[in-house]
């Protein structure tokens, strides 16, 4: 097994091999949610892409990628059928593909690299700085990006996560694939000629993940009341108007007589929108006056221009509505039709199923809540890392995560969405929550703890004393700088090597020209 670690496996070997590192990192993630596979996975892929041909390589690569992605995204086949699923799956496919080349071209041209320390230290650096240009590329275009199985999320409930607040969702991705690199590496140059070295590699690599916890401090608490209202939502629901805000209503009954400095619905909790609908607007007046607290509630809303919104509403007690944001991500081909034209006649009934665009909102995404700043990521909005970053940098001491999962049923979107949800609570170190119509509802702590959580598709209330934090992690300190730096790095490494390489060559034929 060794002296086959050590050269390129057939490519229906390196086709088995990737297809399982594919299915197993998809296991990693929640719902399996076993965690050490990751790395596995990642060491299986790294190992099918060795020796490879560009057009191997891509092929490799192309089925490693649709058996991750395959499985992981498998949720948006609960109402929407197969062709959305293909497409977003092919897509992020064909970007794994692309990955899969560059990595296969660095261990290509780093081959020739004589020196085992140089093997062992750089190229699992290298690689992993690639792994992490294609997830940054891939997190920001097309149409916004789709950043959902990126490495760090697969951590949220691991001790490797605790690196989240150091170097961010890309530092932990990038750590994890370099980590992944230098173990295979290791058993590669023992199978050659470098036990001692060997030795050092592991020890390097142990030593990564076992950086202490950030220590986030906080600054007081906020007792909040999180109301799940077990809304059928989806979209083959048969609901009449109101009955969502009916079903929240309903499910904070039971607190009412709670002491509370905040309650929080999910989104479009108020289906009906409060500055047009007075049977809305008098639900929220009644809850807010009863309980003597703020709302923050999501809904649809309208600029009279013919612009509309997925929003969220600050509701405070005998004054109605006090402030708005509006969802500055919306999901294309969920949430809005970018390029209908070309698109409609490949999918005419999917798009239909989208018959008005929610407009790009330009709002503030901190709410002041009686002193307390807190920042706003309506569902889809929490895998933005440039959004997190503007809360956070906007003094927000705790993240409100408003959600609607119903369109997903059973399936393992809504655990998929909260592991995002907990690494955003490491990362920043500020308290998540991380409220769904049908769940799955949680209140996350700073250090990534859960608080308290609901069950799935049961209505029901968290009343909680949530931390609140200013503290400021590396990360958020940081910022895009780690993400821009490994993905520069292996990008031009990979550069660097294929000159050195070039020049090797050159050096060769004339070599053997004289």
């Amino acid at each position: 097994m060794k002296a086959d670690l050590a050269r390129p496996q057939p490519l229906w070997l390196a086709i088995v091999t990737a297809a399982i590192g594919g299915g197993m990192l998809s296991a990693a993630f929640p719902g399996l949610n076993i965690w050490p596979l990751a790395f596995i996975a990642v060491i299986l892929i790294l190992w099918s892409l060795i020796g490879r041909s560009v057009g191997s390589s891509l092929l490799v690569g192309v089925v490693g990628g649709f058996a991750f992605y395959g499985i992981h995204i498998f949720w948006l086949t609960t109402y929407l059928g197969p062709v959305p699923w293909l497409a977003l799956a092919g897509l992020q496919t064909l970007f794994w593909g692309i990955g899969a080349v560059l990595i296969s071209l660095a261990w290509r041209w780093t081959s020739t690299w004589q020196n085992p320390a140089t093997r062992l230290g750089l190229v699992p650096v290298i690689i992993a700085g690639l792994w992490v240009l294609r997830e940054s590329v891939t997190s920001v275009w097309p149409y916004g990006g789709f950043s959902w199985g990126r490495l760090a999320f697969s951590q949220s409930q691991s001790p490797v996560g605790d690196l989240a607040p150091w170097v961010g969702a890309s530092g932990l991705s990038f750590l994890i694939a370099m980590v992944s690199c230098v173990l295979l590496q290791a058993v590669r140059e023992q199978a050659l000629r470098s036990r001692t070295r060997v030795v050092v590699a592991f020890a390097a690599a142990t030593a990564l993940l076992i950086i202490p916890a950030w220590p986030t401090t906080t600054s007081g608490s906020l007792r909040v009341a999180a109301v799940q209202g077990n809304a059928d939502a989806g979209l083959h629901s048969q609901r009449e108007p109101g009955d969502i805000l009916d079903d929240h209503l309903q499910a904070t009954v039971p607190v009412l007589d709670e002491d509370v400095d905040l309650m929080v619905w999910p989104e479009n909790a108020a289906d009906l929108d409060p500055s047009r609908y007075r049977q809305a607007s008098g639900v929220l007046d009644y809850v807010t006056e009863e309980m003597n607290a703020p709302l923050v509630v999501g809904t649809i809303t309208s600029d009279g221009v013919g612009r509309s919104f997925n929003s969220l509403l600050l509701w405070q007690p005998g004054e109605g509505q006090t402030a708005q944001y509006d969802k500055m991500h919306p999901v294309p081909f969920a949430e809005y039709q970018t390029d209908r034209e070309f698109w409609y006649p490949l999918a005419p009934k999917i798009i239909d199923m989208v018959p008005r665009d929610y407009s790009f909102g330009e709002r503030s995404n901190v709410f002041d809540i009686d002193g307390v700043l807190a920042g706003l990521a309506i569902c889809f909005d929490i895998v933005d890392d440039a959004l997190l970053r503007q809360m956070v940098d906007g003094g927000a001491e705790i993240i409100l995560a408003p959600t609607n999962n119903a369109d997903f049923g059973q399936s393992q979107e809504s655990v998929q969405q909260l592991a995002i949800a907990r690494v955003r609570a490491l990362e920043y170190g500020r308290s998540v929550v991380n409220i769904s119509t049908v769940g799955t509802s949680a209140i996350i702590a700073p250090d990534g703890s859960t608080i308290a959580q609901l069950p799935v598709f049961e209505p029901g209330a968290m009343v909680e004393e949530v931390p609140l934090s200013t503290s400021v992690t590396p990360a958020s300190v940081i910022g895009h700088g780690v993400e821009l730096a490994t993905a520069a790095f292996g990008l031009s490494a990979l550069a660097v090597a294929a000159l050195l390489r070039l020049r090797t060559r050159r050096a060769f034929t004339r070599g053997a020209r004289g």
